[in-house]
Order: C-alpha cells, then structure tokens, then sequence
C-alpha cells in the first residue's frame, strides 16, 4: 500500500535517512520504534506528503485513504466534540455537507425553477450517504469518544472549552471513526487514561486496515503490533513480531555482529602483521602483494552501534517508622461532588500501593491529601515518624523557573553537590553533554518531567507520592525508571496508566469504585488475576 523506496532525508546539518527503505502492506500493524529525533514524525509526514525526500520516492496505492493522527492538533472552537470527530470523517462528512446544501436549496423559494435538478441530486447524494454509513454516523462517532472516555456533556459541550489532553483525544477519535484504509499514529497513547488506552486496545485490534503507530506505552505496542520497523542510523530495518520479539531479535544481532567484527579484526591484524613483517623481504613480495589486494577487497564488519543505556541508582533512603501515613475518617468534596467519606486508609513502610480508579473517582485527590497539598474537610491525615516525602505531581514541572538552566536548577537543589555528580545524575535522566545548559523555558513536556524526578530522586526520600510519573517519558526512560525504583527501599503511592510500570512495582492495590474501596494485597498484576479486568472501569 505504502512503499518508501532508497530514502534519503536531512535536516540542517542531521542525517535523518540514508537510501531506507520499508513497506507497509494492507492489514498489517507495525510498530515504528527509534531513538528521540531519529526521524520518526519526518517518516510519518513523507507518508502523507507533507514533506518530500531528498533522495529515492515514497509511493502510495491508487485510492488509499490515510488517516494521520499527530500531537499538534491545531485549533478547536465553535462546534460540539461530536461535530468536530464527525467533520473529520473523510468521504462521508463532505456528502453530509452538500446534503445539508441541498436541503437549504430544497427550502429555498428563488430555487424553484431549479428543483427538479435539486432533487434529483438529492436522491444521488442521500443515497451515498446511506452507503457511506452515514445516518449511522453520529452513534458511531459517539461511541468511540465514550471509548475514550468522554461523558455525554463533553460530547456536546464546546470543544474549545477542553483541556489540550482531551482536545488530543478528539483529533485521535476524529481518525477512528474516519476508518482510514492506513492509519498513521504518532503516540497515539499519550494523555490516556487506562481504560481509554484498554478501549483504543481492542479498538485497533479489530480495525482490518493498515497500522503505522509509535508509542511510548510498550504494553500497549506489544499486544497490537505483530511487525516493528525501526529507525537506527539513517537505515530501516524490519522485524517480524512483537515488540518484546523485536527486543530479542535486536540483542541477538547486536551479540552476532559483536562476535563477527571481533573475528574480523583479529583476522586483520594477523594480515597486517605478516605484511609488515615481509614487505621488505624480496621473496615474500608476491604473497606480501596478494594480501594487500586481499585486504582491500574485503567488506569491513562495523561493530553494533552502542545504544545510549542509561542507569540511575538510588543512594540508600533514612529508614522510615513502620506507619508511614494514615488516613482516618477523611471527608472530601468540591462543591456538591464528594470526592470522600469517612475514608479510612494507611500506608506501612516497604508498601508500594497503586491506587487505581476512573476519571473522576478521586485518585489524584488521596495523593494532593496524603502530600499535604489538600486539606481535608473532616477527619485527619498523620505522617508518621521520620518520614521524609517527596511528591512528583504533574504540576510540579509549572514550578520550573524558566530563565535557569537544567544545570543551574540542579545545582540549586544541591548547593553541596559536586559537578561531575550533577552531571552524573542529569546524564541518567537524559541530560548529556550541552543539552544541561538549556533553559527551562525551551524544554518539552518529557524533558520537565525527568528534570523534576531527577530533582526528587537525587537525595532520595523514604516514601514517594507519585502522580502519573511517566506521563511524557520515552521508552528508555520509562524502563530506567522502573529499575531503579524496582531497587527502591522505601514506600510508595502512586497512579500510573502504564501497566508495566503498575505490574513492575506495586505490591498492594488500592480500588476507588462507586461502589466503595477495595484493597488488595499482593501487586497489580495479583489484581487483574483475581478481578478479572485490568482496571476498574471495565468488567469482563
């Protein structure tokens, strides 16, 4: 359907694509995987014309309608969510505008010399439109924004009065409900909740078109992709598997190479030993010769690129009291919504609660009040003894002084610090070489949340309070992230929408229902287990 044939693409001075080449045939569903600024929106927008190569072609089917889901999302005002995901949905929404034309001329008293003709093509477009789907259109279009989470009143409210994360979700809802023949999803399971990112799951898995997505959730790429094409070094290189298979597979390459270019090289030098040995001896001349004429027609094996691994570990936190925090009797509300009443809840040292719960239970709350950034309205919250509490909240990074340097925020955070070590820890949060002397104001979502961890995690506390902490972190932050707090001794509560990072390090579970709260020993994964669904919003 989609053939990249001898790419080549640069960018100012970087090197995007050298003659790449790679396929998207009809139903498959790949993962497109690269390091940061390897290229992978440039390879999206080729796809769909917004940028050219410099070099080789880029050729789509004949008919092939794409579908391209993007972070900028551009404007959104004046219609309800529903119209704008129902605008967007290719053929159809074009044939509903001119029905909607012709209705107005069918109305119209200036037109009746001409309602013979009107009616006519009235009878032509109802018909497409019905062949199209079309009146079954806005129950479709609401039934992908309930799967991503929307209530009625947002789905008929404006649009524009949305956050940015739920714009996103329109602009994504927009391209389902389009059912593309190719679809193309840049992070695609940024800004979801858990449920939505189930729902879009099963969503995609159904979808029979062909699938080109990133994501930055590797539980969410593995059980949808059954290819990965990555970008690494200007080349693509395509994998036949899941994402976990394509881990393996690209280990296994690297050890092979590894071992072909170390047989390689100890092959050399012994050619270029004997030559030197003989080159001035006469009658070694014609095998000196040969070996020389032997040496230059040979291939040289490059050894595997070294990938940037990055490792944080934490120095030991100050031992805490065996009850680190309690909740007793707590009530909460905003307004006429309680959140709470008369919660009853404590966290002991060494737990690691995951609190789990849909939009709205109150999740974020039981952190702001266990962080002391909330009061409750009755009953009391008690931190216990030597307890020493850091709180990553998603505003935290509005908190960055915008005209410091990633640098200068480290150093005031650690006055007694040495350099090197600042640059140690800015190096394990993905902060190398010239990148520390950037502004604050200049860096991405992702970079403010690893600044504002890397902050929290230098002189460790013994009890971590965290809200949706790899919200914006790639992949390789993700998983150093998730090995240095698997290493972590002290306690932890936390909300996360990623399910490795929910299997990987909590031990019990705390449930916010409707129907009351429910707490399970054992971790996340015991959780799915014994209820049977993987968050609470979904029962299977």
């Amino acid at each position: 359907m989609i053939r990249l044939e001898n790419i080549s693409k640069q960018n100012g001075n970087q090197i995007l694509f050298i003659e790449a080449s790679a396929t998207l045939q009809k139903g498959e569903k790949v993962g497109l995987v690269g390091p940061n600024g390897a290229g992978k929106t440039t390879l999206f927008r080729m796809m769909t014309s917004e940028e050219e190569p410099d070099e080789g072609r880029v050729s789509v089917d004949r008919g092939i309608t794409i579908g391209y889901f993007n972070q900028d999302v551009g404007e959104m005002a004046g219609h309800s969510a529903v119209a704008e995901v129902m605008n967007g949905a290719g053929p159809v929404s074009d044939v509903a505008a001119e029905l909607k034309e012709l209705e107005t001329a069918m109305a119209d008293p200036d037109q009746a010399d001409n309602m013979d003709s009107i009616i006519e093509r009235y009878g032509e477009v109802q018909g497409r439109f019905e062949e199209l789907g079309g009146y079954a259109l806005e129950g479709r279009a609401r039934e992908v924004l309930a799967g991503l989470s929307f209530s009625e009143a947002m789905m008929d409210g404006d649009v524009g009065a949305l956050s940015g994360g739920w714009k996103m979700r329109v602009a994504l809802a927009r391209i389902l409900l389009m059912r593309p023949d190719a679809m193309l999803l840049d992070e695609p399971s940024n800004h979801l909740d858990i449920e939505s990112l189930i729902w879009l799951e099963q969503f995609l898995k159904g979808y029979d078109g062909a699938l080109l997505m990133t994501s930055h959730d590797r539980e969410f790429m593995n059980r949808i992709v059954s290819k990965v094409v990555e970008i690494d070094g200007g080349t693509l290189t395509s994998y036949s598997g899941d994402y976990e298979f394509y881990e393996q597979q690209r280990a296994l390459n690297e050890k092979q190479q590894q071992a072909q270019f170390e047989r390689q090289q100890a092959m050399l030098a012994k050619e270029i030993k004997f030559i030197e040995r003989f080159k001035a001896r006469a009658s070694h001349a014609a095998q000196v010769q040969s070996r020389v004429k032997k040496l230059e027609k040979i291939d040289k094996i490059e050894p595997p690129r070294r990938r940037q691994s990055i490792a944080f570990e934490f120095q030991p936190a100050p031992r805490s009291g065996d009850d680190v925090v309690s909740l007793k009797e707590v009530h909460k509300a905003y307004g006429d919504r309680t959140i709470y009443e008369g919660l009853t809840f404590g966290v002991r040292r060494k737990e690691r609660w995951c609190v789990m719960g849909i939009n709205g239970a109150g999740k974020s709350t039981l952190l702001k009040l266990v962080a002391g950034t909330t009061e409750p309205d009755k009953g009391a919250v008690v931190q216990g003894g030597s307890v020493k509490m850091g709180y990553f909240a998603q505003h935290a990074m509005d908190l960055l002084d915008g005209d410091r340097s990633i640098y200068e925020t480290l150093e005031d955070a650690f006055p007694q610090a040495g350099q090197g070590s600042l640059r140690t820890l800015a190096g394990c949060f993905g902060f190398s070489g010239d990148d520390i002397e950037k502004k604050c104001r200049f860096l991405s979502g992702g970079e403010k949340a690893r600044l504002v961890m890397a902050k929290m995690l230098y002189d460790p506390p013994n009890f971590l309070v965290l809200d949706e902490p790899t919200n914006h972190l790639d992949l390789a932050t993700k998983e150093m992230l998730i090995a240095a707090l698997a290493q972590y001794e002290g306690s932890m509560l936390f909300v996360s929408h990623d399910r490795r990072f929910l299997a990987a390090l909590s031990n019990r579970v705390l449930e916010l229902t409707p129907d009351g709260i429910h707490q399970y020993g054992g971790g996340y994964t015991e959780y799915v287990a014994r209820t049977g669904h993987e968050a609470p919003g979904l029962h299977s």
